[in-house]
């Protein structure tokens, strides 16, 4: 039987769906969340609006996440590179889907900026793309550095006694780590000066955003 080669414009439109999905839809996740055997734990009218924030930063981080593989994916020049991507895009599905459901349990929602976060995140992805594999490649190692950062920042900022949230994120960190390694061992390069500071600043206004709305 033959396999049909997708074409770009197949990719574009599947892309899209990915998008609505994203943003719009209820991704499933493939494993259980990390937190699913702990008990819910008490937490003032402050604290859960504290962690309902930083979880909300979280959802559309990996929102972004979902948008940039997704971006680097449509236009990588090598098929195996387009697998590598696609795969830890599906990786990332269970933390989407990991912290969209915190929210709900906080009796919370993600960011309404949400589509404005993809769209833009989407766009460096390609644009990452159109550079080169190793180039997107790396783009992955420092992204994945930035995240990785902002999980233990936002650990430490947990009330003590959240351990649901902690638990989420502690597996998000070391799922993050892993796929900088991943990228970097497939020949991913070091981004040249202002990239990572730029990306930086995009992702401290994303979180200053998405912590309130």
């Amino acid at each position: 039987m033959s396999v049909r080669t997708l074409t770009p414009l197949d990719r574009l439109l599947a892309g899209f769906e990915r998008a609505l999905e994203t943003v719009a839809g209820s991704p499933q996740a493939r494993h259980a969340s990390p937190s699913h055997s702990m008990a819910e734990v008490e937490l003032d009218d402050a604290e859960r609006r504290h962690v309902a924030g930083l979880m909300r930063i979280n959802h559309t981080g990996e929102v972004c996440a979902q948008a940039l593989y997704d971006g680097q994916a449509v236009l990588a020049r090598k098929e195996e590179n387009r697998a590598h991507l696609q795969h830890a895009a599906a990786e990332e599905t269970d933390h989407l889907a990991w912290c969209a459901q915190r929210l709900h349990e906080l009796d919370s929602r993600p960011s309404r900026f949400n589509p404005l976060w993809y769209a833009g995140s989407y766009a460096m992805g390609a644009l990452a793309a159109l550079a080169g594999d190793k180039v997107s490649l790396g783009f992955v190692v420092e992204t994945e550095k930035q995240v990785e950062a902002h999980l233990a920042d936002h650990m430490n900022k947990l009330p003590a006694q959240d351990e649901r949230s902690r638990a989420v994120l502690m597996q998000m960190q070391a799922d993050e780590v892993q796929h900088a390694q991943n990228a970097r061992d497939r020949g991913g390069v070091a981004l040249p000066f202002p990239i990572p500071q730029l990306m930086h600043v995009s992702s401290m206004v994303m979180k200053t955003v998405a912590y309130r709305i």
